[in-house]
């Protein structure tokens, strides 16, 4: 494991807030990835085309993925964000942008442009893992 891998890994188990210089040094030096890359099941989503994204998966009691409908659905397109081209996920209901990067094979890490939230509020970061299996 790289030491970047290992600075996002202690991030992720931090309880409590997290500085918003940390996450976003990570998001960074993390390389692109291409829309096509994501394209399959994450923890949070689901990406079955580039054109046919479902942007929230949860389960439900029975612990079964199911789309959240209220957030509409999506599609993956490459944008430039923090000064990098990299596959973001343009939501179709709402005015909201979330560009990914990679951080290992089955992680990527988030960085959420929402025109509805203040920019003094910063970049929400957030990450997915791809469910293997």
């Amino acid at each position: 494991m790289s030491s970047f891998e290992q600075k996002f890994g202690e991030l992720t188990k931090k309880e409590g807030h997290v500085e918003e210089a940390d996450i976003a040094a990570i998001f960074d030096q993390a390389k692109p990835v291409e829309p096509e890359y994501l394209i399959g099941q994450w923890e949070g989503g689901s990406f079955d085309t580039v054109d046919d994204v479902e942007p929230i998966v949860l389960y439900d009691s029975a612990g079964a993925r199911i789309w959240n409908k209220d957030y509409g659905k999506a599609q993956l397109r490459e944008t430039k964000f923090r000064g990098v081209v990299s596959a973001a996920m343009i939501y179709d209901n709402f005015p909201i942008i979330d560009s990914f990067r990679y951080i290992s094979h089955n992680v990527v890490i988030g960085g959420m442009d929402n025109k509805l939230i203040s920019k003094e509020a910063g970049t929400y970061y957030f990450y997915l893992r791809r469910i293997v299996g």
